[in-house]
């Protein structure tokens, strides 16, 4: 059985009396079928060692190329951008088989999911015309600067100082948990542009080529031993005016934007759904569902996946109507993270003291299910803190009083 509903996705169009319609047209089956194909055939799936977190730790730009040249990327931008001008539940469905499958999108993920959503919305035409043909093919790495050291769920404390001088910003300061830091052409920056103005209105957004002097990338190892993520160091670095991103001073309000859209993915949910089919058939073939404890456990999580999926497609249908979800991202997230934790937890407890072991022979299903259980407290943390969420979803979704 596989981790999800393989019925499909929501037809656009129906929920405008609540419900949600799960019936997938003609279109969107032979869409998933394409993908799968393609999976099925590629060498880059055969090459990793694990498939757990495709979009983080699957790094492949070749792969990228490849899925570019299907026209899956930008595939809800305008036509007149390159894109295909599809629905959010289209590109939904592409990303959910590729992610089931292990696959190694992390060269496209930003660019894909919410850099070019932003560059649309804010930059000139000749930027656009510049950048978003390079997306769509496949053959250029964004990172994103927001995080800081003493700047993390509080991103609006951040220090790093844009000052603008005559046509060039002179960048200084620091970021951290950046990702893909080490392999990307252009950081999107986030940095203080008016340090007398308040916190949240003296920020703006510049695309900072990484090759710039003055630049210093330092990955980052984490428990698992992988560095996706490094420390960037800016040292007097000049950033042409041109390269800022939408208004002087507005970039709070779009970066809330963009993380709107970086929360929202389907990727929240099955980032351990390789490991999970297997975890299952080792449970099954070690006869630990004979113990109904074990079977309690894996049917509730199965039954938390389905709702988490309605929740993340629900999302999709919403940026398909033209909408664009803020308290409902907050939710998806809250819930299927703090899911992705419990399978992780739970492969871990069928495994026994064996998860322990990240390689040689004994380890099972070879390292994957400690490298799961390792990663697994970053899922409620990257992307905005299951407490930071849960204020949003109480605020903007409840209407409780902040304080």
């Amino acid at each position: 059985m596989r981790f999800s509903i393989s019925a499909g996705a929501i037809t656009p169009g129906k929920i405008s009396s609540g419900l949600v319609d799960f019936r997938p047209t003609p279109e969107q089956v032979a869409l998933r079928a394409e993908v799968r194909a393609l999976l099925k055939g590629d060498p880059a799936l055969a090459a990793r060692p694990f498939r757990e977190d495709g979009w983080i730790a699957g790094f492949d730009l070749d792969f990228s190329r490849r899925v570019g040249a299907r026209g899956w990327i930008g595939m809800t931008w305008p036509k007149a951008q390159g894109g295909r001008e599809r629905s959010y539940l289209d590109r939904l469905i592409v990303t959910e088989e590729m992610l089931l499958a292990g696959a190694p999108v992390a060269g496209l993920w930003f660019d894909d999911r919410q850099i070019g959503a932003s560059l649309l919305a804010h930059v000139t035409d000749e930027q656009r015309r510049e950048l978003l043909p390079r997306i769509i093919r496949g053959d250029i790495v964004f990172c994103v600067g927001m995080s800081e050291p003493n700047a993390g769920s509080d991103l609006a404390s951040l220090t790093t100082r844009a000052r603008l001088v005559g046509d060039e910003f002179v960048v200084t300061g620091q970021k951290i948990w950046t990702s893909f830091a080490m392999h990307a052409e252009y950081c999107y920056l986030v940095a203080r542009t008016d340090a007398e103005a308040p916190a949240h209105k003296g920020i703006s957004e510049l695309l900072v080529p990484m090759n710039a002097p003055g630049i210093t990338v330092r990955p980052i190892k984490d428990m698992v031993g992988e560095s996706h993520f490094g420390e960037v160091f800016f040292d007097e670095v000049r950033v042409p005016r041109r390269w800022l991103i939408g208004g002087l001073n507005n970039g709070w309000y779009q970066i809330m934007q963009q993380l709107d859209f970086e929360r929202s993915g389907i990727e929240r949910l099955v980032s351990n759904a390789p490991l999970w089919d297997e975890i299952k058939r080792a449970a099954r073939a070690r006869g630990l569902l004979a113990d109904a404890r074990v079977r309690q456990e894996i049917a509730s999580i199965e039954i938390a996946s389905r709702a988490g999926r309605g929740m993340i497609y629900n999302v999709a249908a919403i940026l398909s109507s033209g909408r664009v979800p803020n308290h409902e991202t907050a939710v998806a997230k809250t819930f299927c993270t703090s899911l992705e934790q419990r399978i992780a937890d739970l492969a871990a407890r069928i495994a026994g003291p064996a998860s322990q072991l990240t390689a040689g022979s004994r380890a099972p299903l070879a390292g994957r299910v400690a490298r799961s259980f390792l990663y697994a407290p970053a899922y409620t943390i990257q992307g905005g803190t299951n407490n930071i969420l849960r204020n949003i979803i109480a605020q903007r979704g409840l209407g409780l009083p902040a304080k």
